[in-house]
Parts: C-alpha cells; sequence; structure tokens
C-alpha cells in the first residue's frame, strides 16, 4: 500500500506514536507499505513550530532535518497537475496544505493517512482513518 502522511501523522508517528490508532500503526510498520511524504508536510510543520503550535526544542532547521532523517519515505512531487488539482476537489475548506495532500494522493494514486474529517469525507481520494 502506498501511504501519503498527513502532517499530524508524521509528526506524530515520530515524536508520539501512542496518537494512532493500532490500525495506522500496522500499516507504517508493513513492509508492504511504501511511506510518502509531500515537501507541503514540512512546509506546513515549520509553520506550525513558527506559530508556537508545536514545540520544537533548539533550532528549527535542525529539528525538520532530524524529522526527515528518522522518515524512511518516498518524497512526493509537488506538480501543475495536483496544483490544478487542488482547486478541483470537493473539500469542506480551504486549507491549502489539506489541498495540496489531497490533490497529490489523488493525483498519484496514494492513501492518505490522516486523522482530519474533513478530508476522510471528501471521496476524493483513497483515506486511512486515524
Amino acid at each position: 500500500m502506498k501511504l501519503l502522511l498527513d502532517t499530524p501523522i508524521w509528526i506524530w508517528a515520530l515524536l508520539e506514536p501512542e496518537r494512532l490508532s493500532p490500525e495506522v500503526r500496522r500499516a507504517l510498520q508493513s513492509e508492504n507499505s511504501e511511506i510518502w511524504l509531500s515537501p507541503i508536510s514540512v512546509w506546513e510543520a515549520l509553520i506550525l513550530a513558527e506559530k508556537g503550535r508545536i514545540s520544537v526544542k533548539g533550532d528549527l532547521h535542525a529539528w525538520i532535518t532530524q524529522m526527515l532523517e528518522a522518515t524512511p519515505r518516498r518524497e512526493a512531487p509537488v506538480t501543475h497537475e495536483i496544483a490544478v488539482m487542488s482547486r478541483s476537489l470537493s473539500l469542506e475548506h480551504e486549507d491549502p496544505a489539506d489541498r495540496f495532500l489531497a490533490a497529490t494522493a489523488h493525483v498519484l494514486e496514494l492513501t492518505l493517512v490522516t486523522a482530519d474529517e474533513r478530508l476522510i469525507r471528501s471521496g476524493d481520494f483513497a483515506v486511512l482513518r486515524n
């Protein structure tokens, strides 16, 4: 299974794995799973840290580097097709990070791992609910 991690799932997997459901933990640890991460999640994590919505000790860029090194993953590209699709999906909100992640899942045929009910309800892409 090709799994695209929503930003909170990525952070929880590394820093608060107890927040992940047993099903998500199994999927992330499965030899049959391919983990994907979008640069949009890195961008969103930086913004959340800058706003104080997530706590980072020490240098922010060093923290992101450590997070990326600890994540076995494929990098999901941000393409023109994904940018266009981000505006075409039927999502309940306008959050740009969520729109790009949803469009990435849709275009690349990945399963988005998320706890966000608004993304889960979309139906425009495959979802693994946390």
